[in-house]
């Protein structure tokens, strides 16, 4: 059993999200949002490459030594498996590992709104799940997943870098691949997807304007495409995917996204009043209206049309973070600190609730 193992099993234990190796301090796992030291010997510079290094193969450790940083997956029987991104810094070696939780969260657990249970029924087009690092993307893309995988017999492909979560075949086949180990590239693993008879592709991240092209290629070729950005919320998503392309090649994006664009899911976790953590969530539906609003490069009436929406299960997330204080699931302090227009916080009374 390697070192670092024991470590591992706390953060499963106290129910932490991640650790961090850090030379200086000892061993802290991120436990409802704060760093909390473990029991454990503060970190030297060889102490920890000497924990770390015992969790890599041989080539693993020179790539990490030749390129700085390093991202892969660990598997702890019994435990569970662990996102980890291993990085040199002015103090030398450190690292931070996310728990991935073994059992796949239904939407129905994690309290998603009923549209976004409804996307899983989708046959293709684009769907997005957006937010910043640590919001729970993965996880409700998972869910998702999970939810096609009890409902149709379809070919799921995953294209992810490290590899999360690990679909069981119910009624779907997955062919899951990860960056590094089974594909060279999100865009060359993209590239090959379409002729491997998919219904449902999920790339881990549309990080560059090849993979963001080759998704909508997808998408407009019939199958569900479901990716991840850093944007907090819809019109934001809408924003980034146009401008990572070339001016010259914005009006041609805009007319494939109208036509392809099914959903968007911009989310972040916030402490619940119980000391847990809840996602709060805006979500964006596609329609005629959002085509045209698109192609038309007008988006800054997004907002409006998703307050109109309403009746097909379209939210703001000031909107939703207003139900989930007046649920009491949540402070208006917390909600403060995720809002979009904070104006709507610091000044809401009860009875606006």
């Amino acid at each position: 059993m390697a070192q670092i193992d024991r470590y591992f099993a706390e953060v499963k234990n106290k129910g932490a999200s991640d650790l961090h190796m850090v030379v200086g301090f000892p061993p802290l796992l991120r436990l409802r949002g704060e760093l909390v030291p473990i029991d454990a010997p503060v970190l030297t510079a060889e102490t920890n490459k000497q924990i770390l290094f015992e969790i890599l193969s041989a080539e693993q450790q020179e790539k990490l030594t030749t390129d700085r940083d390093l991202d892969k997956a660990y598997e702890l029987a019994g435990v569970g498996r662990f996102r980890c991104n291993f990085l040199y810094q002015h103090r030398g070696i450190g690292a931070v590992f996310r728990i991935i939780p073994t059992d796949i969260l239904t939407l129905e657990k994690l309290g998603m709104p009923e549209a976004v249970q409804k996307i899983a029924h989708y046959q293709r087009g684009l769907v997005l799940v957006t937010g910043p690092t640590g919001s729970g993307k993965s996880t409700t893309m998972a869910a998702i997943i999970d939810k096609i995988n009890d409902t149709y017999p379809k070919h799921i492909i995953t294209i992810e870098d490290p590899l999360e979560f690990v679909h069981p075949n119910k009624k779907c086949i997955f062919s899951q691949r990860e960056i590094g180990t089974h594909a060279v590239s999100f865009g060359e693993a993209l590239k090959v997807a379409s002729r491997e008879d998919p219904d449902v592709i999920l790339v881990g991240e549309m990080r560059d304007l090849e993979t963001i092209s080759l998704a909508l290629t997808c998408a407009e070729l019939g199958i569900l495409v479901f990716g991840t950005l850093h944007t907090n919320s819809a019109g934001k998503t809408i924003d980034r995917i146009i401008n990572a392309f070339p001016t010259d090649q914005q009006t041609q994006t805009r007319t494939m996204l109208s036509e392809s664009l099914k959903a968007v899911v911009a989310q972040q976790l916030l402490k619940t009043t119980d000391g847990k953590r809840c996602a709060a969530v805006e979500i964006l539906i596609g329609s005629s209206a959002l085509a045209s609003i698109i192609r038309e490069g007008k988006i800054t009436q997004i907002d409006s049309l998703i307050q109109t929406g309403k009746a097909v299960g379209m939210q703001t997330m000031d909107q939703h973070l207003l139900d989930l204080i007046a649920a009491g699931r949540i402070t208006r302090e917390a909600a403060y600190e995720k809002a979009i227009d904070k104006s709507l916080f610091s000044t809401a009374t009860d009875e606006q609730l």
